[in-house]
């Protein structure tokens, strides 16, 4: 599993455009500056879109104002999906959507989880984490289900 000090994996993954999905680098959108990264299980799942990600959504102008670049949310689920919960959370320009569609980011932080008991497939582990010029400097992962560790206000206390 990745750990505080880790340089975040070199792996490709997606984004929603208006002219369709594009292959971004990981380490291209998340390797400069100060950006939080935050990961969950699934798009359009109650828990991620109830809270996980409407709280980075509504304290985007208090990450900005501590200095933070980029705020990403990574799930494993394709481009498509990506972009019309971004549409669907309203998150504008203040969140990029990363898709993970074979979980390969996933696998490369040693985050992933198995759901296939409950029908979802491989998926990421509900993390949240702060990366200084691509290094994790902070690295909160969800020990159960719910959220503590990897909220928009727990990583706003990390900054």
């Amino acid at each position: 599993m990745a750990e505080v000090g880790d340089k975040i994996p070199e792996v490709t993954l997606r984004t929603m455009t208006a002219d369709g999905p594009k292959t971004v680098s990981s380490t291209e959108v998340l390797g400069s500056g100060k950006v939080v990264l935050f990961a969950v299980p699934g798009a359009f799942t109650p828990t991620c879109s109830d809270y996980h990600l409407p709280g980075f959504v509504i304290r985007a102008d208090e990450f900005k104002a501590k200095g933070v670049s980029t705020v990403a949310c990574v799930a494993v689920n394709d481009a498509f999906v990506m972009g019309a919960w971004g549409t669907a959370q309203n998150v504008g320009d203040d969140i990029v959507m990363l898709a993970d569609g074979s979980g390969d980011f996933a696998k490369a932080m040693g985050l992933e989880f198995d759901l296939s008991a409950g029908g979802l497939g491989l998926r990421s582990k509900r993390y949240a984490a702060i990366l200084e010029d691509g290094t994790i400097t902070y690295l909160g992962v969800e020990p159960a289900p719910g959220l503590s560790v990897s909220s928009a206000e727990a990583v706003l206390a990390e900054l």
